[in-house]
């Protein structure tokens, strides 16, 4: 056992941790932070993305040993500061982009991180950078048009044939 220390959503946290202890499973079961989601545990589904240092992580991926003195946000850190949803979050809620919402938090963890690189990314673009995210449940068309609505953008008109 080793003592592992970061900032998690801004606030300092600290455990003990074995060698072999996913990023993932600290947050969830020591932190209790059980928005980050378990989907598949091989790293193929990104139901588990978080942001390390700002970058988009799939903490299946990564030890909790890793993220020593890291600055780690999850999707409870996507809220505002009084409690409400977040831009992305709220997009998601507005635009139906979500069913089940088992994908949800790693989609807007990932739409955050895209959306930091690139205010306004097209629709190819966002779809592109979503290929390591599954969702099982909205086709991706509602999740796409949400993401480009947090940016202030629409989605663009499908011409009649």
């Amino acid at each position: 056992m080793s003592k592992v220390s970061m900032r998690v959503n801004g606030r300092a946290v600290s455990g003990e941790v074995e060698g072999r202890t996913l990023l993932v499973d600290f947050l969830r079961n020591d932190q209790g932070l059980t928005g980050t989601h378990v989907g598949c545990d091989t790293s193929q589904c990104g139901a588990c993305v978080v942001h390390v240092d700002g970058a988009a992580v799939k903490a299946c991926t990564m030890f909790a040993a890793e993220a020593e003195g890291a600055e780690v946000t999850t999707i409870e850190g996507m809220a505002n500061a009084d409690g409400s949803l977040g831009t992305i979050q709220q997009a998601f809620q507005d635009h139906h982009g979500l069913q089940c919402g088992f994908c949800t938090p790693g989609m807007v963890m990932s739409a955050a991180a895209l959306l930091k690189d690139n205010p306004k990314p097209s629709e190819h673009e966002i779809r592109k950078y979503l290929e390591g995210n599954f969702c099982r449940c909205t086709g991706y068309h509602n999740i796409v048009k949400a993401i480009l609505a947090a940016s202030g953008q629409e989605m663009p008109a499908v011409a009649a044939e």
